[in-house]
């Protein structure tokens, strides 16, 4: 089970029951991927049913019916439409070309356009300057499906010389074409794992008010056979940071802190990293329990094993704020 309730500095953080009264955690550090090479790139849902969270009413309009007509009949003057994807779209991209990509451009597209919403829309290679003040408005022809295999094909076949890619996908989840992303997948992390692709994350990041989770989850959790893991998924709303969307994407072996320790509820000690230091990788067993704590470099943060849980507010270091 994927954790929604993470405190930082954790990224993601899993818990799988053993049946046996205890519990696996696998946990990451959030930290900025550093990779020689990197391509990045975002695509952007365009398909009819995100019209709404473009800002784009049935009228294409203000509304249908208004000013003297809406009192005289007595209907209410509808909301404002708001573009609910520029401000999402623009502080992804921006950081991206800004902080990742090894060009200072990030790729940006629109996918699910056209007939069936199998076509990509191509923007153009933002700069984060650029990125930072353009209007993400709705593609030229709004897709009559939603179909996601044709951008992952654009951004793999694009840039398959790049030493590591790095893509997001932004919908609202709703996918016509889930059985082919998933026969796709599996297939392109047998040719990563064999390296005949070279390594890449993909992350689908849900806007709006009728996120289909459920799919995105099942991306997310796809077995493939293999040890690459390609996907992950935010919902946008949920996300505390940008960062996040490297959740999935840490060194196991970058230390973060010479030493370390794991505790439970009562203090005792379920894991020591005084030798081999605290890695940005935390994988453990311990008791089930509503919460652990990870002592390090004089803070005590804790971390629930369960949304809901009741678990004390972490404990910074002295000097820092809280």
């Amino acid at each position: 089970m994927q954790l929604k309730q993470v405190v930082e500095p954790f990224g993601e953080v899993n818990v799988y029951d053993l049946g046996t009264g205890k519990v696996r955690v696998v946990a990451t550090i959030l930290m900025e991927p550093s990779r020689e090479g990197t391509q990045t790139g975002i695509a952007l849902d365009g398909s009819g049913s995100m019209s709404e969270v473009y800002g784009v009413t049935e009228s294409g309009g203000a509304g249908s019916v208004g000013g003297f007509f809406a009192s005289l009949f007595g209907i209410s003057q509808p909301k404002k439409a708001v573009n609910e994807i520029t401000p999402v779209a623009q502080k992804i991209c921006a950081y991206l070309a800004g902080k990742i990509d090894a060009d200072g451009g990030t790729t940006c597209i629109y996918w699910a356009v056209g007939p069936g919403g199998s076509q990509v829309e191509v923007v153009g290679d933002l700069t984060a300057e650029q990125a930072a003040r353009h209007e993400f408005g709705p593609p030229r022809d709004f897709g009559t499906g939603t179909q996601l295999l044709p951008a992952v094909r654009y951004f793999v076949d694009r840039f398959k010389g790049a030493p590591w890619g790095f893509y997001v996908f932004v919908t609202d989840g709703e996918l016509h074409d889930l059985d082919a992303v998933k026969q796709y997948s599996r297939q392109l992390a047998r040719d990563i794992e064999s390296k005949r692709r070279r390594p890449l994350k993909l992350v689908l990041i849900g806007v709006g008010n009728n996120v289909n989770e459920r799919q995105m989850e099942e991306l997310d959790d796809l077995e493939t056979g293999t040890s690459i893991d390609l996907w992950d998924h935010k919902i946008a709303s949920e996300m505390r940071v940008l960062e996040e969307i490297f959740a999935e994407v840490v060194d196991k072996n970058a230390r973060i802190a010479d030493r370390g320790k794991i505790l439970d509820p009562s203090g005792r000690l379920i894991k020591d990293y005084s030798d081999v230091g605290v890695t940005a990788y935390l994988e453990f067993e311990m008791p089930r329990a509503d919460y652990f704590t990870l002592e390090v470099a004089g803070s005590r943060i804790h971390q629930a094993l369960r949304d809901g849980a009741n678990v004390p507010p972490s404990q910074p270091a002295a000097g820092q704020q809280r």
